[in-house]
């Protein structure tokens, strides 16, 4: 019994000096980006706003248009090489433009008082688009000339965040369907 008590005490003093010395070590390696404590992150209501005035119209157009298409690597790719930001910047970026949809404001456009009856009429296009929701054997169609891809999009972002009322007024206003059609359509976006 006593022959086997010395090769022990050299096996648990060994397995002693290891952890001391991987602690030693963990505690000298230099900190790593991940290892840093979080930054903190602005009001991503904030954040969309700024990132959606660093595009152009045809930029915002399309991102939008991805968006909507559930095109998120994409859309992260079309902000990168539109502004120049970092990818996890562009991330961000559009995370929030997909959260809190913004219209497209001209850069250059001076200031003017904001009127309410100029902002809720919907602008009308020259041509109908149509917009088809389907889940089963159960389809909708909704076809206005007061919808296009940026304003969809934003739909189904409210739609898909859970903001069903929000997008179903949405659909409501840019097109002639009534209140309940309009919930019937945004039922059918969601997952």
């Amino acid at each position: 019994m006593e022959a086997l008590l010395v090769p022990i005490l050299i096996l648990v003093l060994v397995g002693l000096g290891v952890a001391v010395a991987a602690r030693a070590i963990g505690r000298r390696r230099p900190q790593t980006p991940q290892d840093a404590s979080p930054q903190p992150v602005r009001n991503s209501a904030e954040l969309a706003r700024t990132a959606a005035a660093r595009l152009d119209q045809e930029q915002h157009r399309r991102l939008y248009a991805l968006i909507a298409q559930g095109q998120a690597m994409a859309a992260i790719k079309l902000y990168l090489e539109a502004t120049g930001e970092g990818l996890r910047a562009s991330r961000d970026a559009v995370g929030a433009l997909a959260a809190h949809p913004q219209p497209y404001r001209p850069r250059q456009a001076p200031e003017q008082p904001a009127h309410d009856d100029d902002e809720d009429a919907p602008q009308r296009f020259p041509y109908r688009y149509r917009a088809i929701a389907s889940k089963g054997d159960v389809t909708r169609e909704v076809s206005s000339n007061m919808l296009n891809d940026e304003i969809y999009g934003r739909i189904r972002t409210l739609a898909k965040s859970g903001d069903t009322e929000a997008a179903a007024a949405a659909l409501t206003r840019h097109s002639d369907i009534s209140l309940k059609q309009a919930q019937e359509f945004i039922a059918l976006l969601e997952e």
